[in-house]
């Protein structure tokens, strides 16, 4: 009889819920937990967007848990949230980068402090549904394990998680693809079988984040200008926090051909534009790193690399460059690399690391 104590990170949706009957049913003394992080107690939005922050889901996953009967609590981390996540947000955007909210939560918020808060209730791991897997390598350390669905594999958003954080995280889902776990939220009658998955960033519904900055801020962005590679003007912007790298549409400018956003200059407010080959590149500098199967980078490795979430692997050479500091060097160009993106870092199905994107290297 296994006799640990698992708390179950419970977002309402259906793979967290399987996770929690899996791990009940292996034995675990389970408590169900739904963390308060980012509510705008619109009910009716976050229902529409499958939102997994929202007021629905803490009442669909009270009722999972009365269904499994396990304990359940909901745990307020509105201010980790805010200083981790939306502070981190707000600042990448005015730098004239593109953040990645979802895996800052994850290292900082839903690992870090829950993990925490577990531990000082006796729990001996936390979990989640991610669909990913913890593995014990020959050397002692962790890593992540991509799960036997690579369609919904997880962990580009979890490669920052820290030796600890793993040691003590538990990923049941990671073993099933979707379709499963559906069927078993189904065979034990869980309501929720068929709810769709959350998507986009939960505090940004409808996607607009110009508009979320300006209203979280009270800032109207400040405009400046479009040019070329040269300097050139070319037309005038609605500011920086609205553009990304490789972006086409949504530029408003008259060119007589397609344009790219190839950079973004903040010091100056500049978008540079250009042509569509210009938004390739073969390198990329790094920094905040971090690895799992070992401490530290030795030499030069070759790996496979995403530069987004949806980014198919690409076969890469990677060196230090200093101590936090490496170079990405792609066998092939790769389109839109962009900086406050993470390059997570694969050798076959295992997670070697990542860090944050400073820049792309056009030499």
């Amino acid at each position: 009889m296994n006799t640990k104590t698992v708390v179950v990170g419970m977002s309402g949706g259906v793979d967290s819920s399987v996770a929690a009957y899996l791990l009940k049913e292996a034995g675990y003394n389970v408590i169900g937990v739904t963390m308060q992080i980012w509510q705008n107690e619109e009910r009716d939005l976050e229902e529409e967007e499958g939102g997994c922050c929202g007021l629905s889901a803490v009442d669909d996953a009270r009722r999972v848990a009365q269904s499994l009967d396990i304990p359940y609590y909901v745990m307020n981390f509105k201010e980790e949230f805010n200083r981790e996540v939306i502070d981190y947000f707000v600042e990448s955007y005015k730098e004239g980068k593109t953040p990645n909210p979802c895996i800052a939560c994850n290292r900082k918020v839903k690992w870090e402090s829950l993990l925490t808060r577990s531990m000082n209730i006796g729990a001996d791991f936390i979990a989640t549904g991610h669909y990913a897997k913890v593995v014990k390598l020959e050397n002692g350390r962790y890593a992540l394990k991509q799960s036997v669905t690579i369609k919904k594999d997880q962990t580009y958003a979890l490669y920052n998680l820290t030796q600890d954080q793993l040691s003590k995280t538990l990923m049941p889902v990671g073993d099933y693809d979707k379709d499963t776990v559906r069927i078993i939220a189904e065979k034990i009658n869980l309501r929720i079988a068929n709810k769709p998955d959350s998507q986009d960033i939960c505090f940004v519904p409808d996607g607009d984040y110009g508009k979320f900055l300006e209203t979280y801020t009270g800032e109207k962005p400040i405009e400046g200008n479009f040019v070329d590679e040269k300097g050139n003007i070319l037309g005038r912007h609605k500011g920086i926090v609205h553009y990304t790298i490789g972006q086409r549409k949504g530029l408003g400018l008259s060119l007589g051909k397609p344009g790219f956003v190839t950079a973004i200059r903040p010091e100056t407010r500049e978008v540079v534009i250009g042509d569509n080959k210009d938004t390739f590149a073969f390198s990329l500098l790094a920094n905040q790193l971090n690895f799992m199967p070992f401490e530290k980078l030795e030499g030069e490795k070759f790996f496979t690399a995403k530069i987004r979430y949806s980014h198919k692997p690409a076969g890469c050479h990677v060196k230090m460059v200093d101590h936090d500091l490496m170079e990405v060097r792609f066998e092939d160009a790769q389109r839109a690399i962009t900086p406050g993106q993470a390059v997570v870092l694969y050798d076959g199905e295992l997670v070697v690391g990542g860090g944050t994107i400073i820049r792309a290297l056009n030499e």
